[in-house]
């Protein structure tokens, strides 16, 4: 068999992280900037990985209860204002139309940043009375979001997400179903789908949603020991509904406002999930994720590789593995397999003459690494088993590496040393606050979520023995 190929040369996460994020994002063809500063072009590749991750949050999301619909990308600016924390909050971030067809606007049109205001317009008009309620809803749609400092999949001015709303008789109806999406939506797939692990906690007052009155977060470590925010869920309260009137007639036959909440998680897991998995040699994809699964390698352009490397691509298809087979022999071996190992195929199984003369392919593992021949006859039943093993492992690392940088603290300057270091700190809510909450912000460094001592979701902002999750971010 011939010698593995040298892996390509990324700029080691060590020396400068950053710049292998981006060299990866290119060499493994995941996306391009777009014409306009700030935009993304997503690349097949790294569309694909998309469309997985949309498959899966789908399913979950209709298992909710919730409906997809769309809602329009234009929204009046009158929409935004009656809303005063909402509008304040997005203000530098919004792209504003005043001309369309050659003519000035009567009224300026916002790109939407998020869609409460639109939604509720809506909203308003199809709640009626208790027995519309709940009303979930959900789209998938990308929004404008003005980035100064950009960068792909991460910030982007425009980039792809889902956003749920959500319409409610009871303040407890709204509140367990934020809490509904946080856990068994968005905690289940990035646990089980990502194989990322994330803190689910509550932001700050500083860092909560504008117009809500909490947001849920799911909070994760990359391999830089900072924290990217991976998705938030929002109690809005009455504060949308009293703007836009959104009022049910009760049992009772009083007219009330709803209750709502809203939720998104976006094209930024693409990011999480490059950065959580990454290495040296390129991305490493969860197997529960990747459309590609496992590819086949034709090592040799004879006739009975060529139908032997066939033949287990359909084998392996039948068994529900996501294959792909490859058998451009044309181009070399070993440029080939470094190509899918930049890619994070979790598996190659790389087939030669001498191979099928020994009845056996070479069962490359892209997540832990290593290679080892397997009988032809039993890729079918190997190969789910080694996804699995290789799914848990990929959740495994990313807690470990959680759990090992993350240092119990009791100071802010403790607290802001740490995650200057490289890692996260804890500290009780109680001893920092918002006053220290404001001195870690001046050094670039801010409260990720509030957590209670045994790990859970904290009831309030006050509830006794919360800790805060402290750390730089992206």
């Amino acid at each position: 068999m011939p010698a593995m190929a040298k892996a390509p040369v990324l700029t080691p996460q060590a020396d400068d992280f950053p710049r292998w994020y981006q060299d990866l994002i290119n060499k493994a063809e995941l996306a391009d900037n777009g014409p306009v500063r700030g935009t993304m072009v997503i690349r097949p590749y790294g569309y694909g990985l998309w469309e997985r991750m949309q498959q899966e949050m789908d399913a979950r999301i209709k298992a909710a209860g919730a409906q997809n619909a769309y809602f329009p990308l234009f929204i009046p600016q009158s929409y935004l204002t009656r809303e005063a924390e909402h509008v304040e909050g997005f203000a530098p971030e919004l792209a504003v139309v005043t001309h369309g067809g050659g003519k000035e606007l009567e009224e300026p049109i916002v790109v939407r940043p998020t869609s409460e205001t639109v939604i509720n317009e809506y909203f308003s008009k199809w709640v009626q009375s208790y027995r519309d309620l709940p009303l979930l809803i959900n789209q998938w749609a990308n929004v404008v979001r003005w980035e100064m400092r950009p960068r792909i999949f991460l910030r982007t001015s425009e980039f792809l997400w889902q956003e749920g709303h959500t319409a409610h008789a009871t303040y407890e109806d709204a509140r367990e179903y934020a809490a509904r999406i946080h856990r068994d939506v968005y905690a289940d797939f990035m646990l089980n789908v990502l194989g990322i692990d994330v803190v689910l906690g509550r932001k700050t007052p500083q860092e909560r949603f504008a117009g809500a009155i909490n947001t849920l977060t799911l909070e994760s470590m990359m391999r830089d020991g900072k924290a990217l925010q991976m998705g938030t869920s929002h109690e809005l309260g009455q504060n949308f509904a009293r703007a836009f009137d959104t009022r049910y007639l009760s049992g009772d036959g009083e007219r009330e406002l709803v209750w709502q909440t809203s939720w998104g998680v976006s094209t930024r897991m693409v990011g999480g999930l490059i950065m959580t998995h990454g290495d040296d040699n390129g991305l490493r994809v969860p197997p529960r994720l990747a459309h590609v699964q496992a590819v086949v390698l034709a090592i040799k352009g004879d006739d009975a590789v060529l139908a032997a490397v066939r033949e287990i691509g359909d084998r392996l298809a039948a068994a529900g593995v996501r294959v792909q087979v490859d058998d451009r022999t044309d181009t070399p071996f070993g440029r080939r397999a470094v190509d899918w190992e930049l890619k994070g195929v979790p598996v190659r199984v790389e087939v030669g003459p001498r191979d099928l003369e020994n009845g056996t392919a070479m069962l490359a593992r892209r997540i832990p690494g290593g290679k080892e021949p397997v009988r032809l006859d039993a890729l079918a039943e190997v190969l789910p088993k080694v996804l699995e093993e290789d799914q848990a492992l990929l959740l495994r690392e990313s807690r470990e590496r959680r759990e090992a940088n993350t240092a119990d603290v009791r100071t802010v300057e403790e607290a802001a040393e740490a995650a200057t270091a490289g890692g996260w700190a804890r500290i009780p809510w109680a001893d920092l606050g918002p006053q220290g909450e404001a001195r870690l912000a001046e050094q670039a460094v801010s409260v990720r979520c509030l957590v209670a001592e045994d790990g859970s979701v904290p009831t309030s902002d006050d509830a006794p023995g919360t800790v805060a999750i402290v750390a730089r971010a992206y």
